[in-house]
């Protein structure tokens, strides 16, 4: 049920982020930039939207390849969703360190 109920909310915060984000990213690059949109702007590059970004994406991404393995006929439900959880969690860790240490200084 927890997967159910996180990837249709996912997949709806992923819409509205993705959005966000190419908003954001045209109007930093435009010329013409008032004050409202330059806190916008400042936004886009902030740490927890993206960190946020890339987590709904990864969990989103491995639960809907779960349930496409689930339709497929596979009947091991429990170890599919432990297996997405612990990949998904491995993966935005990795990403978290280099985020955190590569690209945020």
């Amino acid at each position: 049920m927890f997967v159910w109920i996180f990837h249709r909310i996912s997949g709806l915060l992923l819409i509205v982020l993705l959005a966000f984000q190419f908003c954001t990213g045209l109007v930093q690059a435009s010329s013409a930039q008032t004050e409202s949109l330059k806190t916008a702007a400042a936004l886009h590059q902030h740490a927890a939207v993206n960190c946020l970004l890339v987590f709904l994406v990864i969990f989103h991404g491995l639960y809907g390849l779960r349930t496409i393995l689930l339709d497929l006929g596979m009947r091991r439900e429990r170890l599919l969703f432990w297996s997405c959880t612990l990949l998904g969690t491995v993966a935005f860790t990795a990403f978290l360190v280099f985020y955190f240490t590569e690209i945020v200084r």
